[in-house]
């Protein structure tokens, strides 16, 4: 009887590892937007309009004016001049062996050479072990992550 039950359940397991398998990459397929550049939308909207009789060319007018909207909203818009990137994003890449990591804002979970870097710069006077961190050793590496990320040197 154990037997029967424990080949039931091992079943029973595996059906339920097989459906949410199944889900995750049903909505993964779902959730990825087809997206088209700006040329591909016009040339697919101007053979739509030029068909469109005299009397439909508002509507197909506000037709084409959707998805070029729809595109403008969806894509960033760039700023005139990057801000300065802070601790904790962006990348930093080791110009020795071309490693590239992200900058950390938790100086606990940045790699050893970062923390040598930022004492070969001579943004930090040392490397800090864990129970040297305070509120203001953290402050102080924060701004010298943000100084080092912003370095032509390290930029990724």
């Amino acid at each position: 009887m154990a037997e029967v039950l424990f080949i039931l359940t091992t079943i029973f397991v595996a059906y339920v590892v097989y459906a949410v398998v199944n889900d995750q990459r049903a909505t993964a397929k779902s959730t990825v937007p087809q997206v088209k550049s700006e040329k591909q939308e016009v040339a697919a909207v101007q053979p739509q309009a030029a068909a469109a009789p005299q009397k439909e060319a508002p509507a197909a007018r506000r037709a084409a004016a959707r998805p070029a909207a729809a595109a403008r909203r969806a894509a960033p818009a760039k700023p005139a001049a990057a801000p300065a990137p802070e601790a904790g994003k962006g990348e930093v890449r080791n110009p020795a062996t071309g490693e590239v990591v992200s900058a950390h804002s938790n100086y606990r979970f940045t790699k050893r050479w970062v923390k040598e870097a930022l004492v070969a710069e001579g943004l930090l006077d040392k490397i800090y072990k864990n129970n040297e961190l305070d509120a203001a050793a953290e402050a102080k590496i924060k701004g010298a992550m943000a100084k080092l990320a912003s370095m032509d040197k390290y930029q990724a």
